[in-house]
């Protein structure tokens, strides 16, 4: 049963907290209906491993409890920890992680990767179903596709959605597109109204499903490097922002059979890769 939005408040203010903390970006799902979406998105069966980042009071949680084999849910607000032990902290197949999810902007917890790689070992399926502090969404869904989780669904802004599922020359493609579309499919379900959280943030949010894919291996990293420095100058022609990031300009153009004289942001994700390849010879 989804938590109303003074349910929450008393919850809150059982452990002395006064609201939601903007610098954790926590905004907490008041609407039981959007609840139960989110959990379907994740199409979880006894067989699967369910991590959860920003559980907050453990409205998801619960719904998550009630179809996963086991529950790992990360939480760095120490107060909203106390709340969740106290909570659900008898159930069996729960397991609290207190503290960042990330442990930099390219890296997951330790003790979150040691999880991923517990759940395969006692084969089950590894899984993500979160309302995402949007604060780390990004990061944390591509960090997430490389250690191996199969299935992710969360809600995130609607602007960071569009940009997962980009198209190239579109506004909204970047970096981002690229490394998302190269890991995994990706599927936006539903925008969800600002009024379905407390507080309501100021734009429209997204319900997004993410099935890994990985099509870059272990060069992931360098595939990663590569992207993020040619589309630090996605404005200027795809010659000049190679040369500017330090490639061979007329190498990896010819080697990829590309257009040097168009911008780095029209290229595809599979033409981003044919290029990084040239690069690795």
């Amino acid at each position: 049963m989804a938590q109303s939005k003074s349910e929450i408040q008393s919850l809150l203010s059982g452990v002395n907290a006064t609201g939601p903390r903007h610098r954790f970006g926590q905004n907490f799902m008041v609407d039981g209906n959007l609840v139960r979406l989110v959990a379907d998105a994740g199409e979880l069966s006894a067989a699967d491993w369910c991590l959860e980042v920003g559980p907050g009071t453990g409205t998801l949680t619960e719904e998550l409890l009630a179809r996963a084999g086991r529950v790992t849910a990360v939480e760095i607000d120490r107060d909203l920890a106390r709340l969740l032990r106290d909570r659900l902290g008898g159930r069996e197949a729960f397991r609290l992680i207190e503290g960042d999810a990330l442990a930099s902007k390219h890296a997951l917890n330790p003790d979150l990767l040691s999880a991923v790689a517990d759940a395969r070992a006692a084969g089950l399926v590894p899984k993500l179903v979160a309302n995402l502090p949007y604060n780390i969404a990004s990061p944390l869904v591509i960090e997430m596709l490389i250690a191996g989780v199969d299935l992710l669904a969360f809600t995130v802004q609607k602007e960071v959605a569009d940009r997962f599922k980009a198209a190239a020359g579109g506004d909204d493609y970047g970096p981002l597109t690229v490394m998302a579309q190269m890991l995994g499919r990706v599927e936006v379900l539903r925008t969800l109204p600002p009024q379905a959280f407390w507080p309501a943030p100021k734009i429209d949010s997204a319900l997004v499903r993410v099935r890994r894919d990985d099509r870059l291996g272990p060069d992931v990293g360098s595939f990663g490097t590569f992207v993020h420095k040619v589309f630090t100058f996605r404005r200027k022609t795809l010659r000049k922002a190679l040369d500017q990031a330090g490639y061979d300009a007329t190498a990896v153009v010819g080697g990829a059979g590309v257009d040097g004289t168009l911008r780095p942001e029209v290229f595809t994700p599979e033409q981003f890769v044919a290029m990084w390849r040239t690069t690795q010879a």
